[in-house]
């Protein structure tokens, strides 16, 4: 089985599903670049936690939802040397016996025959043992007590080990000397411990050397705690050369052999379960050779899901993956990777990387330093970015999303048609499989005027919306209307639908076209009461005849001679090939043909609405990526991209300012759309619309109010006369107000002045209806890189 249900069907006019744009290549051999990412092995064992939409899940580890109280450094300083000081008072007065009964419980619970008159023990008893153990107990206590009173760990961890692993080691070598100073002078009971259970003899210098090698045991004991406190062992591993890639492969390719657990995903444990246990050692094979990657395995989880829901192809599936391994099920165009990638990818979890959510007080704690993703649960609900020329839509948004929608389409997940001007960094034409230049006779493909539509009352309905729906005045229905009593006689008399030139001829009523269709349709008196109805029409008042065929002419020109083909001789593409894993571009002559561009653009949008929700096979999500969405937009196809989320597809729309849109259109299209962006540098008028979209919420403030001391007392005034004399500042009182205000969660103000360049706020809505409130992100720098 070379291809899976989810590829196999018609093409969008002919027989076959398109083919690559550029000249057939063999795959390149799917594997990672030594030391540009991790194995697929350790790529597929890495954790996704569940996480709320805009998470990236690759190796996330949750936060917290409020950041815990933080003591500020000074304070922490300040109270761990205050209490370190105090806890050497103690032990100094416990030392010199100035604090009476320290000892009492070690008199109550040991003979009095173990000790002297002066308290020391006697020589050969049991109190030798006793005194040191009770002393290093007591010792210990304190320092117990009195670290945790001055916080002694966490000013630690966040003094010196957070300042790096040198300042770690160097702090702890006056820590060690000291030590061994009180070790040696006996001021901490550790030699007097040790001596009192040595095995002793009669021989002096066998007691001497049994001492002197406790001594020695002793000091390396302390000089290795403190090594371990001042973390040798990172620091060692720092300093030690790395293995080469070449040297470390087999050492992990046999550690995987050994010790990889029964459920690891790379041993195909589903397969194993149903009896497929060869094929699961074929592809277990595949992977740890290196030679499958990411694609490939998405891609036959993908036609193993399929079986699942269809038992009978579990034959072919298993003798697809005996012959062809890594490469079984592969896409149409035998594509099995992207010839470049421009951003980080999960095709585990199908999210795309786009930046970091900013570690600043405006983002909630829990999202603070998390990655940032986009994926189709996200962009099911469709997106709209606003942002300047320059601001990053296009290289940090536009193409990061439709080169991974590319990469699920290759594991037949997706089919995404992107769209933008001729010249667009949306990928090179090898990563697609039908690349459509409109305006460009050397474009392999055509487009399809009518979207693959049958029927003539759908096609005038599609037409109307791009040609007129942007006109003030003028009825979209009443368009649609004129046009369907052209395109139904005519798609009666030849067959099929007219071409550009054919149809402007019948809105501009040349009599020559009406003759030769009304000759055609002898004897189909529905199909002539249709003509004669848009011959009375002509010219009346309110006509939209003569707009639709001003519109049309920006399509009839010499420029785009031979497109638009509706005689079969072309190679059109319609947008009725959803239901198969497409990578389309669309190439729009936005340069000499500016409003052409634009009626192409609205036709495209209006053309994926209505074939997103005709589709009768859903299993694929539907993704449109408009660069420019400028003048594109009607109120057909806001409503149209308002249902996109129940016919599992999203759109992208991108525009420099909302002015693009009518401003009757503006708040319905906020309202739309799930998901919002605001790149830096939107306008304070933008960012006025978004705050509105994004609501208030509650938060705490605090009203700090100074009130200046006025004193009594001669001393009293004499000393704040000082402390203003000293500080140059009256002394006062702070009353502190707390409460609970209603604010914009991002004004338009901060839209407009407060985002960062490179930087970008944006708000997320799942199709199952989960929430983001709106982040701050860093967006990722794009630019191509090899593929991995």
């Amino acid at each position: 089985m070379d291809t899976d249900g989810a590829y196999e069907g018609q093409a969008t006019r002919a027989g076959h599903v398109p083919r690559p744009a550029g000249p057939p290549t063999h795959p390149p051999k799917p594997s990672h670049a030594p030391g540009q990412g991790p194995s697929l092995v350790e790529w597929l064992c890495t954790a996704r936690p569940a996480a709320e939409p805009g998470v990236w899940r690759y190796g996330h580890t949750p936060r917290a939802a409020v950041e815990a109280a933080q003591t500020p450094d000074r304070a922490l300083a300040s109270g761990a040397a205050i209490s370190f000081l105090a806890c050497v008072l103690v032990w100094s007065l416990m030392r010199n016996t100035y604090i009476p009964f320290w000892d009492a419980p070690l008199n109550l619970f040991t003979p009095d025959s173990w000790y002297s008159a002066n308290g020391e023990p006697v020589m050969g008893t049991g109190g030798m043992r006793a005194k040191p153990i009770y002393e290093l107990l007591f010792v210990s206590a304190l320092l117990y007590g009195f670290g945790r009173l001055g916080s002694w760990h966490t000013a630690w961890r966040r003094l010196v080990v957070a300042r790096g692993p040198w300042v770690q080691a160097l702090a702890v070598v006056p820590l060690a000397y000291v030590t061994l100073l009180l070790v040696d002078n006996h001021q901490l009971p550790i030699r007097q411990l040790v001596f009192a259970f040595l095995p002793y003899t009669s021989d002096p210098a066998a007691n001497l050397a049994l001492d002197n090698t406790a001594k020695t045991t002793i000091d390396v004991a302390v000089v290795l705690f403190f090594g371990w406190l001042g973390g040798a062992l990172r620091l060692l591993r720092r300093l030690r050369p790395a293995p080469s890639a070449a040297a470390a492969a087999p050492d992990r390719t046999g550690a995987a052999a050994t010790e990889v657990p029964a459920d690891d995903p790379a041993r195909w444990p589903q397969l194993r379960a149903v009896g497929l246990g060869e094929a699961a050692d074929r592809l277990e094979g595949e992977v740890g050779g290196g030679r499958m990657n990411d694609v490939d395995y998405a891609r036959i989880r993908r036609a193993w899901d399929s079986v699942r829901v269809d038992p009978s192809r579990m034959r072919a599936f298993a003798e697809a993956v005996r012959d062809h391994g890594a490469g079984a099920c592969v896409h149409p165009s035998g594509a099995r990777d992207l010839p470049v990638r421009a951003a980080r990818h999960d095709l585990l979890a199908r999210q795309v990387l786009l930046g970091t959510v900013e570690d600043g007080a405006r983002n909630p704690y829990a999202r603070r330093g998390t990655g940032f993703a986009l994926d189709p649960d996200v962009l099911g609900t469709s997106l709209l970015a606003v942002g300047p020329s320059g601001s990053g839509k296009t290289r940090s948004l536009v193409r990061p999303v439709v080169e991974s929608l590319m990469l699920q389409a290759l594991a037949g997940q997706a089919a995404v048609v992107a769209v933008g001007a001729a010249g667009a960094p949306l990928g090179p034409d090898t990563g697609y499989d039908v690349v459509v230049r409109i305006g460009d006779p050397a474009s392999v493909y055509d487009l399809d005027l009518y979207g693959g539509a049958t029927d003539p009352d759908e096609a005038a309905t599609l037409l109307a919306d791009a040609f007129v729906g942007d006109v003030p005045g003028i009825d979209v229905r009443r368009a649609a209307t004129a046009l369907a009593q052209l395109l139904g006689p005519f798609r009666a008399a030849y067959g099929r639908f007219p071409a550009v030139p054919e149809l402007r001829e019948l809105l501009d009523q040349v009599p020559a076209a009406f003759d030769a269709l009304r000759r055609e349709l002898a004897g189909q008196h529905a199909m002539l009461r249709e003509l004669d109805a848009r011959t009375r029409q002509h010219g009346a008042h309110g006509d939209p005849g003569p707009a639709l065929a001003d519109r049309v002419a920006l399509l009839d020109r010499p420029a785009f001679a031979g497109f638009f083909d509706t005689t079969g001789q072309g190679q059109p593409f319609s947008l009725r090939a959803l239901e198969h894993p497409l990578r389309v571009r669309v190439d729009l002559p936005e340069r000499g043909h500016a409003d052409a561009s634009r009626i192409l653009a609205r036709l495209l949008l209006a053309q994926f609405n209505a074939a997103a929700a005709a589709r009768t096979d859903r299993s694929l999500f539907a993704f449109l990526a408009l660069d420019d969405a400028s003048q594109t937009l009607t109120a057909e196809t806001v409503r149209g991209v308002q249902r996109l989320r129940s016919a599992h597809a999203g759109v992208l729309l991108t525009l420099r300012t909302l002015d693009d849109v009518p401003e009757a259109l503006r708040t319905p299209l906020l309202g739309a759309v799930g998901c919002r962006m605001a790149f830096s540098g939107v306008t304070t008028w933008d960012g006025k619309r978004f705050a509105e979209a994004w609501g208030t919420e509650w938060v705490e403030t605090r009203d700090v109010t100074h009130r200046t001391v006025f004193a009594d007392q001669p001393l009293t005034r004499a000393m704040h006369a000082f402390r203003k004399l000293v500080t140059g500042k009256a002394v006062t009182t702070d009353a502190v107000t707390v409460r609970q205000v209603e604010r914009e969660r991002w004004s338009a103000s901060d839209l407009a002045h407060a985002v960062p360049p490179g930087h970008a706020v944006l708000s997320l809505t799942s199709v199952r209806g989960e929430r983001a409130a709106p982040l701050l992100v860093r967006l990722a720098e794009g630019g191509p890189g090899p593929a991995a």
